[in-house]
C-alpha cells in the first residue's frame, strides 16, 4: 500500500487547531478534545511544520491565529464540515448534541421563521434551544457558558473575535403626525440599558446636548413599535421595521444621524466536544443565509 503524501493534512490536527483558535487556549482546547496539552501542542507544531508557517501566536488575549492561521481556519472549518457531513450520510449517523442559541428579539422572526426550521429539518437529532435577549445580556450569558453561540450587535458588550454577518441601519422613528417641541426633552421609547440602539441614541443626543427622557421602556420590540405608532414617544428602530403609521425623523426635527451597527456571530468557549459539530453547523448556516446582507 502506498504511503500517504507528505502534503496530506491530519484531520485531527486540524480539529485541534480550530479548537485552539476558537477557545484561545491550549488548555481549554485540550479539555474539550479530551487530550493532554502536550499532545495538542505537538499536533499544532506538526501542522506548522507541514505547512512551513506559523499558525498561532501567544499574546495578552491568549492564542490567536496569525494571518496564515486565519486563512487556514476558514478552510479547515469548511473541510471538516464537508468531511463530517459525508461520514454522517454514509454511516447513517447525523449530528446530535445540544445547541443553545441566543439572538436579539428584533431579528427573531426572520431567523425563527425560516432558518431554524431548516436547521432542525437537516439535523433532527440535535436538541435546539433558542432564546431572545438584548445584545448585552446575550454576551454575558455566552461568557458564563449558558449559550453555545449568539448573534449580537457589536455594542455595548464589545466582545472580540466575532464574525461579521450584516450591517444594520438604525433610524429615529416617530408617529406619522408627531410634532416635536425643540425646547422640550425628547420623549423616548427604549429597550433596557443593554440595548445597542439605546446606547447609540443616548450617545448621539448627549453629543449635541439634546435633553431626553424615557417615557416608555420595554424588552419587547413590538411594545416599542406600538408606543411609536401611538405618538407616545420616539424610538430607534431598524429602518425596515418602519410601518405606514411611522416616519423617519432626522435633521428637520433636530435629531443627529445614527451610525450603523454590525451584527456578529460569536461562539461560546464552553461547548462540549459532542455538541460542537452541531453548534458549528448552525453557525455555518447563519453565515450562508445572513452573511451577505448589507
Amino acid at each position: 500500500m502506498a504511503e500517504a503524501s507528505s502534503d496530506t493534512l491530519d484531520l485531527e490536527a486540524l480539529r485541534s487547531f480550530v479548537a485552539v483558535a476558537r477557545l484561545g487556549s491550549l488548555a481549554a482546547a485540550a479539555e474539550q478534545r479530551h487530550r493532554t496539552v502536550s499532545a495538542l501542542s505537538m499536533q499544532i507544531k506538526r501542522l506548522e511544520t507541514r505547512l512551513d508557517t506559523r499558525l498561532l501566536l501567544r499574546g495578552p488575549r491568549g492564542m490567536t491565529p496569525t494571518a496564515a492561521g486565519e486563512l487556514l481556519l476558514g478552510e479547515a472549518r469548511e473541510l471538516l464540515r464537508h468531511h463530517d457531513g459525508l461520514v454522517a450520510r454514509l454511516s447513517g449517523r447525523g449530528l446530535s448534541g445540544r445547541v443553545r442559541f441566543g439572538l436579539p428579539e428584533d431579528y427573531a422572526s426572520r431567523l425563527v421563521g425560516r432558518l431554524l426550521p431548516d436547521f432542525l429539518a437537516r439535523h433532527p437529532d440535535v436538541v435546539l434551544e433558542a432564546v431572545t435577549a438584548t445584545s448585552g445580556d446575550l454576551a454575558r450569558r455566552l461568557q458564563r457558558g449558558e449559550l453555545s453561540l449568539i448573534v449580537a450587535l457589536d455594542r455595548p458588550h464589545r466582545l472580540v473575535g466575532g464574525e461579521a454577518l450584516w450591517r444594520t441601519t438604525p433610524v429615529w422613528a416617530g408617529a406619522r403626525e408627531l410634532a416635536l417641541a425643540p425646547d422640550q426633552p425628547l420623549p423616548l421609547a427604549l429597550h433596557p440599558v443593554d440595548c445597542p440602539y439605546r446606547q447609540l441614541g443616548v450617545e448621539a443626543l448627549e453629543a449635541i446636548g439634546r435633553p431626553w427622557h424615557a417615557v416608555f421602556t420595554s424588552t419587547s420590540i413590538h411594545a416599542l413599535e406600538t408606543a411609536v405608532e401611538a405618538g407616545l414617544a420616539v424610538s430607534i428602530l431598524e429602518r425596515d421595521r418602519l410601518t405606514p403609521a411611522m416616519r423617519e425623523l432626522g435633521e428637520a426635527e433636530g435629531l443627529p444621524s445614527l451610525p450603523a451597527c454590525e451584527a456578529q456571530l460569536h461562539y461560546g468557549r464552553q461547548v462540549t466536544a459532542a455538541s460542537w459539530p452541531a453548534v458549528e453547523a448552525l453557525g455555518e448556516l447563519l453565515k450562508q443565509r445572513l452573511g451577505r446582507r448589507e
